[in-house]
């Protein structure tokens, strides 16, 4: 009985530790037309008002989509909560949320037999998440302690669609981005062919396939683009996990401005 006391009150810290952690990430809200965009928001420590501070957009997976302004946390907001990385990078760190009804990307999903297929669309209209974080940034990227030479986004599985997809509407916004388990039509890459790019997928991924990942990657090369693009050989659809853990990543992202 002791064990399992011993054993609750370890899972109870930990849930709150994690609790507090996530807690460093401002809720907020932005409305638009009477529609709202959730997101979550970390300043740098001893943040100044005064200051221009670098900024990184990240859109989360489709697991993640609600309305609780918690769920996008899942993934990703760790690595900016981490001292080392706070205590060398001071950057406003952006975590909106899409709702459940809504999609980042533009693009069409049919589902047979439990398998989602996916058909990019060429151009289009933005899905109503899209046209809200756009609406969200357009006014946000504004504030003046934001540095608009050093702003980036990049994404994971939806969100690494959304990447694409918000640097096409958008491509003299972003000074780099990273794009994980991705993918959107190729007639689109030439929109953002001269941001820096660091691609991710898993080669055994089985829900978005690697084959939509180095689609983009070899259409830019033909543009005379050279985006950087890394394969997890023996990564399933999670190869966020091993993107994250990069240690060049948020050096390569920052080293770009516009």
């Amino acid at each position: 009985m002791k064990k399992i006391n011993a054993l609750l009150i370890l899972i109870l810290f930990n849930v709150s530790a994690f609790a507090q952690d996530f807690s460093l990430f401002k809720k907020e809200e932005f409305i638009t037309n009477g529609d709202t965009i959730k997101y979550r928001i970390l300043y740098p420590k001893n943040f100044d008002a005064a200051k221009k501070y670098p900024v990184v957009l990240f859109l989360h997976g489709r697991g993640e989509s609600g309305n609780d302004n918690q769920k996008q946390l899942t993934h990703g907001a760790k690595m900016f909560l981490n001292e080392n990385f706070r205590n060398s990078n001071e950057v406003i760190t952006i975590f909106p949320q899409c709702s459940e009804n809504s999609y980042w990307a533009n693009v069409e999903i049919e589902s047979v037999q439990d398998k989602r297929f996916f058909t990019f669309v060429k151009g289009g209209q933005p899905t109503k998440a899209m046209s809200l974080l756009l609406a969200f940034t357009n006014s946000y990227f504004k504030n003046n302690f934001v540095d608009p030479t050093k702003i980036y986004v990049g994404g994971l599985s939806m969100g690494g669609m959304g990447t694409f997809e918000i640097l096409r509407r958008k491509p003299n916004t972003f000074a780099a981005a990273f794009a994980i388990c991705g993918g959107d039509n190729v007639e689109n890459v030439k929109k953002y062919k001269n941001v820096p790019l660091w691609i991710f997928h898993g080669g055994l991924d089985d829900v978005v396939t690697p084959q939509f990942s180095y689609g983009v990657y070899r259409e830019l090369k033909k543009l005379g683009h050279e985006p950087k693009f890394t394969v997890y050989l023996k990564a399933n659809h999670n190869s966020w996990d091993s993107a994250f853990a990069e240690p060049e990543l948020f050096p390569w992202l920052f080293s770009h401005h516009k």
